[in-house]
């Protein structure tokens, strides 16, 4: 009896130190992540933990009056006394943003917890922030980069790092009923809006795609909001065929049930884009110097997958390759090295695009 009860004990006292250990470890890698991450793509359970709650205060502390988030911040982290303090008083400053996942990911953050907690005070930021995409959209139906506006680059209409189409996609998975938003019951009017921006987002999409001797063919990482037509953001992000933002515009139009034939058109053009540019025969990698500094570089190897270029120029169709002083190059090594190692320039996403084409064709019978 004696070496049951020992063995027992030893078990209880195992199972408490793992699940100890395992608590502490959770706690340490949500704390070590990125915001992006712990607000999307944590555990489910996760967000029904008293971590959770703590970093919804957070969350709530410094959503904007108009009902958005800024960019970049760090909202699992614990406040100090004075970060709580900057929060209240900027309020009602311009900042909030659906640049590099803001605003969104504070919105999926909040219905997860809501789901666990049913906190009133979640489902009403939600709500605020779900406002929020419905006034910073342009009546032509597209979404700058930020609203308010800021009287600069960011007034366009912003595909830029996916700003609108994840903000579409979002809207997308509220009118298919995602599992994701169930508990926040989302009332009729609240969709009819969603259903409302959504279609206008289409149909910017569409009047903004370029046109090239007749055929639709990709479009810029952003387009002025007032013409449609191809524009400049940062110093090295100019007016071009985006190589990069155009790959989940094509993809959201593909997950239209029963698309137009115009979608049909858009997507087929956008394809045959794809297809026509991508670069073969070279890889993207690094070198190391005699001080042991990286440098990215390009080389041949005839059994590299395909790439494409972030940037295509307008007028020649080639890719180009910019420093912070705004001009176009020919090659990654003609840039500055910061610019060089801290921007991507390849991409290999319109890979995705190109498997899930002919499944899609084949679905909507395009011809």
């Amino acid at each position: 009896m004696k070496n049951i009860y020992l063995i027992s004990m030893i078990m209880v006292l195992t199972i408490t130190s793992v699940s100890a250990k395992n608590k502490q470890t959770t706690t340490q890698d949500y704390l070590s992540l990125k915001w992006k991450q712990v607000s999307t793509k944590m555990p489910a359970e996760w967000y029904g933990t008293e971590d959770a709650k703590l970093v919804a205060e957070n969350v709530l502390l410094s959503q904007k009056e108009i009902g958005g988030w800024e960019k970049n911040k760090p909202y699992h982290h614990a406040f100090s006394e004075s970060e709580k303090a900057h929060y209240i008083q900027t309020k009602s400053e311009i900042g909030a943003t659906f640049d590099n996942g803001a605003t969104i990911s504070e919105l999926r953050f909040l219905a997860k917890v809501y789901s666990h907690f049913r906190d009133d005070r979640y489902k009403q930021a939600f709500e605020k922030g779900l406002n929020y995409i419905f006034i910073s959209q342009y009546e032509n139906g597209g979404w700058p980069q930020f609203y308010p506006y800021k009287g600069d680059y960011a007034d366009h209409i912003t595909y830029n790092d996916d700003a609108m189409v994840n903000t579409m996609k979002f809207l997308f998975q509220i009118l298919d009923d995602s599992k994701e938003f169930s508990s926040l019951q989302i009332n009729k009017n609240r969709k009819d809006k969603a259903q409302k921006a959504f279609d206008k987002g289409i149909q910017c999409i569409l009047k903004t795609q370029i046109v090239l001797n007749g055929q639709p063919t990709v479009w810029c990482a952003q387009h002025d909001e007032k013409t449609f037509a191809p524009a400049n953001a940062r110093a090295y992000e100019l007016a071009s065929f985006s190589g990069g933002e155009s790959v989940n515009i094509a993809l959201l139009l593909m997950k239209i049930d029963k698309p137009s034939k115009e979608i049909i058109a858009a997507v087929n053009g956008a394809v045959k884009w794809f297809e026509a540019n991508k670069i073969e025969g070279v890889k993207l990698t690094q070198e190391t110097d005699k001080n042991g500094k990286k440098n990215r570089i390009i080389v041949k190897d005839k059994n590299a997958s395909p790439l494409w270029a972030r940037f295509y120029d307008l007028e020649t169709g080639k890719p180009y390759f910019c420093s912070r002083d705004g001009i176009k190059r020919n090659s990654l090594a003609e840039i500055s090295y910061e610019r060089r190692n801290g921007y991507g320039w390849y991409t290999n996403t319109p890979e995705k695009l190109l498997k899930k084409y002919p499944g899609w064709r084949k679905k909507v019978n395009a011809k």
